[in-house]
């Protein structure tokens, strides 16, 4: 029998195991059922992000266009029939990417397609140069002091390694964060990387670079993977290759801003559920998919959940986040430290957090809070989740994303559903970041996950704080 065979033959005996489970709920099962089949067959989602990447398109963090769509956003939850929807503002350095070329000259002139990577200055006119080539962050940071000096540092790490996890992106996205900065102590004018991407396409991935003592230290590029090839070539052949990189690239004080609605809870309306997803999105393209696709998502299970006939005992709160995408000179969390402070003790009344922000292909698996895993709940949530394809993952959810990121580090619970990743990282922070690229039926399928799930908790009184092991709570 194939891993994968014995994997489904293991959950479904987990499914039979479970049906007398959670039986002193019935109810609360059957309607969370419903709800899923119903949100698969129709849901908002489509409309949403539809209307939200047509009128506005891009988003920069702290941008008008971000403004504008967070304004429409709660106007689009209250005609929902969100309540309490508010927009709660927060102080951003914004960046404007400006005009960029690149190009290698001499003995073998050709443009580049390159990318300038977030919150990296500009090149105040043309920056000229002698590439330096490493392999790795390693090997850039092993060089010795001042031996880039007058010189482009290029990491070329190789194409990132598909996974259906995405797990192949953290290697290359910390050269983005950390290699301007690496480069600047050893005397390098500046920095140039094969994009985070697992595309071949000639369409550079953008991102956000780190802030060191309050400033990214040197202009900093993505080259698209074909010109990340030829750079490499070229340096293999025993050439000298000189670019000449041109960035307009500046940064600006602004405002971001959380947009917050709730279906307010039937008999414990203080007791919050957060679903989270980010509203800003980088200028390449339209971002549909990240994360336009997100709160397309969330905002549709909470609607389903709340036109299912009956509101479930808890809150279920929706918060389409500020300025995910981007580095700050101070770290304060964006728009999910924004959240985490301005609720103060309320915290502790927050039983759980998801978030959505991998795209909107469909979801594999059930992640649950560390102590969950073996418990009633999560035996009913595996049997309404089994029949559109979510199995029950061994390995508890940790961390959340980067916006729900401050409440877990201040005690609150979170869940994952895990999605398809295996070509998020083709679109990702891309020109092709576009409405086109998004499966409504996967992202119903995502709905459905989101809403099934969600009432499971809002409608019953699990404590996921109290499942936690000893060490994991006392930590």
């Amino acid at each position: 029998m194939s891993p994968s065979a014995r994997l489904l033959a293991a959950s479904a005996l987990a499914l039979t195991l479970a049906a007398p489970a959670f039986a002193q709920d019935a109810a609360t099962i059957q309607r969370a059922e419903a709800i899923r089949d119903q949100a698969l067959n129709g849901n908002i989602a489509l409309d949403y992000v539809t209307q939200l990447t047509t009128r506005f398109g891009p988003r920069p963090a702290g941008s008008k266009a971000e403004q504008d769509a967070s304004a429409w956003a709660a106007q689009y939850m209250r005609a929902q029939g969100f309540q309490n929807v508010r927009i709660e503002e927060f102080p951003l350095v914004g960046w404007e990417r400006g005009e960029e070329s690149a190009a290698i000259v001499g003995a073998h002139p050709q443009r580049l397609v390159v990318a300038a990577l977030g919150h990296s200055p500009g090149t105040n006119g043309a920056i000229e140069a002698e590439v330096v080539r490493f392999d790795s962050l390693e090997a850039l940071n092993a060089a010795p002091a001042g031996s880039l000096a007058g010189k482009i540092a290029y990491v070329d790490a190789g194409q990132m390694v598909r996974m259906q996890t995405g797990a192949g992106y953290g290697p290359l996205t910390r050269i983005r964060g950390a290699g301007p900065g690496a480069a600047a102590t050893k005397g390098a004018v500046a920095f140039i990387m094969r994009s985070a991407g697992s595309d071949e396409h000639r369409m550079p991935h953008t991102g956000t670079t780190r802030y060191v003592d309050g400033v990214v230290p040197l202009p900093g590029f993505a080259l698209a993977a074909p010109d990340a090839d030829t750079v490499s070539r070229l340096i293999a052949m025993g050439e000298t290759v000189r670019i000449r990189l041109s960035s307009t690239a500046r940064t600006y004080q602004t405002v971001s801003q959380n947009v917050v609605g709730d279906i307010v809870g039937r008999s414990r309306p203080d007791e919050i559920i957060v679903l989270g997803s980010h509203m800003d999105s980088w200028d390449l393209g339209t971002g549909a998919v990240d994360d336009g696709a997100g709160g397309a998502i969330t905002l549709a299970a909470a609607k389903a959940i709340a036109e299912s006939g009956r509101r479930p005992a808890r809150t279920i709160r929706v918060v389409l986040y500020g300025s995910e995408e981007v580095a700050q000179p101070t770290d304060t969390g964006n728009g999910g430290g924004a959240y985490l402070r301005g609720i103060g003790a309320a915290v502790e009344k927050h039983v759980i957090a998801g978030e959505s922000d991998f795209g909107a292909d469909r979801v594999y698996a059930l992640g649950l809070p560390p102590g969950a895993q073996d418990s009633d709940f999560a035996r009913a949530a595996a049997r309404v989740l089994y029949p559109i394809g979510v199995l029950a993952s061994p390995q508890p959810e940790l961390h959340g994303g980067a916006d729900i990121g401050p409440l877990a580090g201040a005690g609150v619970p979170v869940f994952g559903l895990n999605q398809d990743g295996t070509r998020y990282f083709d679109l990702h922070h891309t020109a092709d970041d576009t409405l086109d690229k998004i499966d409504p039926a996967q992202m119903s399928q995502n709905v459905a996950a989101w809403a099934a799930l969600v009432w499971l908790i809002a409608d019953s009184d699990v404590d996921f704080r109290a499942m936690r092991p000893a060490a994991e709570a006392a930590h």
